[in-house]
């Protein structure tokens, strides 16, 4: 059974996708252990609670420095003796020591298809205002391993997701993720809790048979 911790800053829809595709049976062999966010209003720990699972704060206020922060949290994750990470929605810079000791064992949710709209600067809505500004016809999302970069880690499942005359980035941003993060998700998780999924010089190797 895969052990997970998600990591969340905010609403939890990504997490919510997660619980409700163990509770349906799309995802099998895992479980979620615990839900860490750095903010205690998150309304994704509340998601947690209802679902009987550990919910936990580790706020950056709590601590005199970043690296204070970053030590504290690393700490209670590894108190979980979690197999993967997952990162839904999760605003904090993940701090090398920690991609170091979880390598290919983190995996984050991106709402475009990498390489486009990606980086530094490109995160929540300002993604789908960069694609609306670039007018690109196809825009999506892309579930890939965690490395010192941004968003540069080995892919594992992208969907594409057309674009609408007319959107704006909010109405984009909700196609996003109903057809495509809340779908590769949830698979992508699955995927790894059989073993289907391999990391070979910077690639992820996916077998869906």
């Amino acid at each position: 059974m895969l052990k997970v911790a998600v990591l969340v800053s905010g609403g939890g829809t990504n997490l919510q996708a997660i619980l409700d595709a163990i509770d349906n049976g799309t995802i099998t062999n895992a479980e979620v252990s615990v839900v860490i966010s750095n903010n205690r209003d998150a309304y994704a720990l509340e998601r947690a609670r209802k679902h009987n699972i550990e919910a936990v704060c580790v706020s950056p206020k709590d601590y005199p420095d970043r690296a204070a922060f970053n030590q504290a949290f690393l700490k209670k994750l590894d108190s979980y003796a979690v197999d993967l990470v997952v990162l839904a929605g999760f605003l904090v810079v993940i701090p090398e020591m920690m991609i170091k000791k979880y390598e290919n064992r983190i995996i984050n949710i991106h709402p475009s298809l990498i390489p486009s709209f990606c980086g530094t600067g490109y995160y929540g809505l300002k993604v789908h205002e960069g694609a609306l500004s670039r007018g690109v016809k196809i825009t999506g999302a892309t579930v890939h391993f965690v490395d010192e970069g941004t968003d540069t880690g080995p892919i594992i499942l992208q969907k594409a997701v057309e674009v609408q005359e007319g959107d704006t980035p909010e109405i984009l941003q909700r196609r996003v993720m109903e057809q495509a993060e809340w779908k590769i998700l949830p698979r992508a998780i699955d995927l790894i809790a059989h073993g289907k999924v391999s990391v070979t010089e910077g690639k992820a190797i996916v077998s869906e048979d």
